[in-house]
């Protein structure tokens, strides 16, 4: 199997407060894993928000969250007994009766900051971080104190994080990001979308996701063939 000649470029629109994209992550990671040495994958993670509408600064608990979206206290009770259930058979284990639904900008915003060149901490580190804190920690990561606490864990400086929080460095970049998902017709998270041409939507599983990159690897790789004959036809 040829490889493509170049990394192949994979964007995750997900949102922090996501079960299925911490879950997706796992597998996908997993998925990435069972590949290395196959071709190059670079990664970068997209900001996309649930709820863009929760008020900034506050938070709630994620059941109350949940039966006012999903239609009373039964139906959270029966999300959150799956999701968890499914996190669980991925190695996560939520604490769903703690979590604290909040706004997501900043902490999209944060994430954006990673993925800067002078940044000295991934995206993937963040990401990582953020959702601990907020599925199995039960941390308020709408709250910047918090956000630049966790930043500082993953080798941040944390007065930096809170000047950048404090400022609007990097608001209309995401927010841009944002409408990119609408235009594309991101609908619902995660969803990887590979050189900006294909979309993978869901939490598939890890055969799944392998299966698929390798599917696109193949077709990028004939592309650049088809490309490097055409070019050499046209000299």
């Amino acid at each position: 199997m040829a490889a493509a000649t170049t990394p192949i470029r994979v964007e995750v629109w997900s949102d922090v407060v996501c079960p299925w994209c911490y879950i997706g992550k796992r597998r996908f990671e997993r998925a990435l894993k069972e590949l290395d040495g196959e071709f190059e994958i670079d990664l970068s993670y997209r900001p996309y928000q649930l709820d863009p509408t929760a008020s900034l600064g506050k938070a709630e608990p994620v059941f109350s969250a949940y039966a006012k979206k999903f239609g009373g206290e039964d139906q959270a009770h029966k999300i959150i007994e799956r999701v968890t259930s499914a996190a669980a058979e991925d190695g996560i284990e939520f604490r769903l009766d703690r979590a604290l639904r909040c706004n997501t900008l900043l902490a999209h915003r944060l994430i954006w900051f990673a993925e800067q060149a002078d940044s000295l901490v991934s995206q993937e580190a963040t990401k990582e971080r953020l959702l601990h804190a907020y599925f199995i920690d039960g941390l308020n990561i709408g709250d910047p104190e918090v956000l630049a606490e966790c930043a500082a864990e993953v080798g941040f400086d944390r007065d930096q994080v809170l000047s950048f929080l404090d400022s609007d460095r990097g608001r209309a970049e995401v927010m841009e990001q944002i409408s990119q998902a609408a235009e594309m017709g991101v609908t619902a998270v995660p969803t990887y979308v590979v050189e900006g041409r294909w979309a993978i939507p869901g939490a598939h599983d890890t055969e799944t996701f392998v299966r698929v990159l390798r599917q696109l690897n193949d077709q990028l790789a004939s592309d650049q063939r088809n490309g490097e004959q055409q070019t050499s036809g046209d000299a």
